[in-house]
């Protein structure tokens, strides 16, 4: 499906090593930029060094599920050199060119609306994202058994969120035997945490419902548990934070109150990159059958 079309990687960890194959197995011109150290090479594709001029013949440009940062700097587990995505390296790409990400900052976002290049953020389809929290609860339950000296059974927890990730934890949760309480913000969030057996409550709440908590995941982007929030807490309460960084926890303040609180992103790619992986590449499959008019092979 893919011969003929040059596709490029740009760093990331091991769930790209999934989609590398893919795109071998589909016939693709790989070029690989900032796999230096990779143990495994793969047959059929080339390493390159970031430049414009390679850019040139690129049909598509997959970078890490964490994208850039602000700087346009991309992270990489396979090299110890510096990768940094330039606007001359987003400029030299075709018009047709597709570039893909799990989530994009406004630098990518801005590079790519300046130049007219499509960008597809990942992790915003739900099809991606609802795989993606299989991986990501067992993560958090990982980090949660490793970190308390209790059972999740019979332990009142709490889940700030009701989305993708929110969802199957409580569900996850609850089927364990937790008392799990969750804070929302609309109503049908409401209706449906009742509908689970779960105790929902308003986040306006929070300060309150934290009082008797052993267990705290948040799965909102934004600052949610703030100081006086973990005034209310437990000092032997856990908070495994599950938003993408800075995260929505106050955590010099939890420190300074001795209450343990772990910032954990990016968890299907520390705990099951294979199968996060397997996840990447099966939707990209089916993306790039659909921009190219064939059936999905997988």
């Amino acid at each position: 499906m893919l011969t003929g079309k040059h596709v490029a990687f740009i760093g990331g960890d091991a769930r790209q090593l999934e989609v590398i194959k893919s795109c071998t197995d589909l016939n693709a011109k790989v070029s690989l930029i900032g796999f230096d150290n990779l143990q495994s090479p793969f047959s059929g594709a080339s390493h390159r060094e970031l430049t414009p001029e390679l850019f040139k013949t690129v049909d598509m440009l997959i970078l890490p599920i964490l994208g850039t940062d602000e700087e346009g700097h991309i992270d990489s587990i396979f090299t110890t050199k510096t990768l940094v995505l330039t606007e001359a390296d987003i400029n030299a790409l075709p018009s047709h060119a597709v570039v893909y990400a799990g989530i994009a900052k406004s630098y990518l976002k801005n590079l790519c609306a300046t130049h007219s290049i499509r960008l597809v953020e990942l992790l915003k389809r739900d099809d991606v994202a609802i795989y993606n929290s299989i991986p990501t609860v067992e993560g958090a339950l990982m980090m949660a058994i490793q970190n308390t000296n209790i059972t999740i059974h019979g332990s009142t927890t709490l889940v700030l969120g009701l989305g993708r990730v929110g969802m199957t934890l409580c569900r996850t949760l609850h089927a364990l035997g937790a008392r799990v309480k969750v804070g929302v913000r609309q109503p049908d969030q409401v209706a449906r945490s009742v509908e689970m057996g779960l105790l929902p409550f308003e986040m306006v709440n929070l300060r309150e419902e934290v009082k008797d908590v052993d267990l705290l995941f948040n799965t909102v982007p934004a600052l949610v548990v703030t100081d006086q929030v973990l005034k209310a807490m437990p000092y032997s309460a856990v908070i495994i934070d599950l938003a993408s960084k800075p995260g929505g926890v106050d955590f010099s303040f939890a420190k300074k109150r001795g209450i343990k609180a772990m910032l954990a992103p990016s968890l299907p790619g520390i705990v099951a990159s294979k199968t996060a992986g397997r996840i990447l590449a099966q939707t990209m499959t089916r993306l790039l059958a659909e921009e190219y008019g064939e059936e999905d092979p997988s």
